[in-house]
């Protein structure tokens, strides 16, 4: 358990383990916690910094790339990941319990059996595409331009995470407490940004 004193601050109390890819067994790393965080779900984007999709936005996504072309649950994974630049990727979990639905509502229909089985719009289904237009469209922009910045901000975070792994790995003892002191300092004007 080395390193979490310094670590807690950042974590707040939570008991999840390091990410596995900062897990080094036999000798304890120093800041290996701490970097586990950064590179763990919390730091990982969209669906683990505040960027998780509402479930309208799935269903929305999904009716505008079946109606471009018929796909199945993989692909529209795909496509939402490349059509937002990376910034969503949407879970199996999300996606296929939407296609369910859509099912259900006939709006859409699957072209085949099984598990690889794509989808379709159905004739009801391209009138509903028609007639919100709108606001499908508006599922594609809320998701791009808040992520976009959201992943400004941890594509930065990562940067300092790789230096204060450095830091740990490869400092002296004085420049670790001075790293130390300045994460302190960051973290305390991040906190007193977010209450102005």
């Amino acid at each position: 358990m080395h390193g979490m004193t310094h670590t807690r601050g950042f974590r707040q109390g939570t008991q999840n383990p390091p990410h596995p890819r900062f897990r080094h067994h036999g000798a304890p790393n120093p800041g290996a916690d701490y970097m586990g965080f950064l590179g763990g779900p919390a730091f990982g984007g969209p669906r683990g910094f505040g960027g998780r999709a509402r479930k309208g936005d799935v269903r929305s996504a999904i009716l505008s790339l079946l109606s471009e072309t018929p796909t199945n649950g993989y692909g529209l994974i795909k496509a939402i990941h490349a059509k937002t630049e990376g910034a969503w990727r949407p879970s199996p979990g999300s996606v296929y319990p939407t296609l369910q639905q859509l099912v259900d509502e006939g709006l859409i229909a699957p072209t085949s059996q099984g598990p690889r089985a794509e989808y379709e719009l159905t004739d009801d289904g391209r009138t509903h595409v028609a007639e919100h237009e709108t606001e499908i469209a508006a599922a594609w922009s809320q998701s791009r331009h808040p992520w976009k910045e959201q992943g400004d901000l941890l594509a930065a975070a990562r940067k300092l995470a790789g230096v204060v792994r450095q830091v740990a790995s490869e400092g002296t003892p004085e420049q670790r407490a001075a790293a130390t002191t300045k994460l302190d300092d960051l973290r305390r004007e991040l906190y007193r940004m977010l209450g102005e």
